[in-house]
Order: structure tokens, then sequence, then C-alpha cells
């Protein structure tokens, strides 16, 4: 599996480059990296990391569809900008991210062989949150990619999975760099 968490990291990188740059090719690799962990979930035991790499892939359409259709809404034709995660937002994000947590949490503990149960549905359920506010260019996914970046560094670093463990990691460190940049951006 070596060989392909080595794959998986190299498109990551490629990945992180082109969200930097708020590029929509990063919608390209965000559809081929979770093809490549998914696989690398199952044989580490990583089920929620499993499950949400299926979730990536069918947002990662999901985005690219509104980054290419370019709408705030259906009734709104102006091009789809980085912007700030309105208030009320905020408030479902929120609570989509508890119920996330505690929902796969509970499911991987009482039906998987999880080892890692909690801090495995902790880091999905951020990362499932980020990607959906990444689809519709909200700034403040960086932040929540930090977290949830944090998270699986920790977490693949304990599972033995060090490759993905230090792109996580840098993932991190560059996500501070993007949210920096998305906020110049969002001025300009």
């Amino acid at each position: 599996m070596e060989y392909l968490e080595i794959i998986g990291t190299a498109i990551g990188l490629i990945y992180l480059y082109l969200e930097y740059r708020a590029s929509v090719w990063l919608w390209v690799a965000s559809i081929l990296m979770p093809a490549v962990y998914i696989v690398v979930y199952y044989e580490a035991g990583l089920y929620a990391d499993l499950g949400v790499n299926v979730y990536y892939l069918i947002a990662s359409l999901y985005g690219l569809l509104c980054w290419i259709k370019g709408k705030d809404s259906a009734s709104d034709s102006k091009p789809l900008e980085i912007s700030r995660t309105p208030v009320k937002v905020w408030k479902y994000l929120l609570l989509v991210g508890a119920l996330l947590f505690v929902a796969i949490g509970f499911l991987l503990q009482h039906f998987t062989d999880s080892t890692v149960p909690w801090a495995d549905s902790f880091t999905t359920a951020l990362s499932i949150v980020a990607m959906w506010m990444l689809a519709r260019k909200y700034a403040e996914q960086w932040i929540i990619w930090i977290a949830a970046d944090i998270g699986c560094g920790c977490l693949y670093i304990y599972k033995d999975l060090y490759f993905t463990g230090a792109l996580y990691f840098l993932y991190a460190v560059i996500a501070v760099f993007g949210y920096r940049k998305w906020l110049r951006m969002m001025r300009a």
C-alpha cells in the first residue's frame, strides 16, 4: 500500500497548490485523490476516512459544477466568488458537524473494528463540513481544514501512515497561507 500512499500524497500536493490558487482544476485532483485513498484507508482500517473519501468524490463533482456554473444561487447570474461564511450558515454548519461527529463515532465504535472511532469521526465530520464550504468558496473553509489537517496528521502517524501524516501536517501549514491569500483575493 505504500506506493498508493505516495501516489495519493503527490496528488494531494497538486490539489493543495491548486486550491491555494483558487483554480477550478483543483476539482480534478479532488476527484483522483479520494479514489486512491479509499483503498489506502480500507487497508489501514480507517473506515470513516474511507467513507469521507466517497463523500469527497461526490462533493468534488458538486464543487466542480458550482465553480464552472459560476452562480451563487439558482436565481442569481453573478459568478461564484470567494466570500465570508454568512453568520446564519455557521449555526447550521456547527449543528451538522456535531451530528456527524456523534453519528459517525457511534457507528464506528459499535459496528466496526476501528481502534480510533472518535478521533476518526472528529476529523471526518470536520472534513465533510470544510469540503462543502470549499464548494461554496467560503474563505473560512481554510480554518476548518487547519483543525481537520492537524487532527488527521496525528491520527495517520498513530496508524503508521507516515507519508499521509506528513502530507496533512503540510496541509495545515499551507492552509494558514491559503486562508490569508483567499482573504486578499476576496478584497481585490
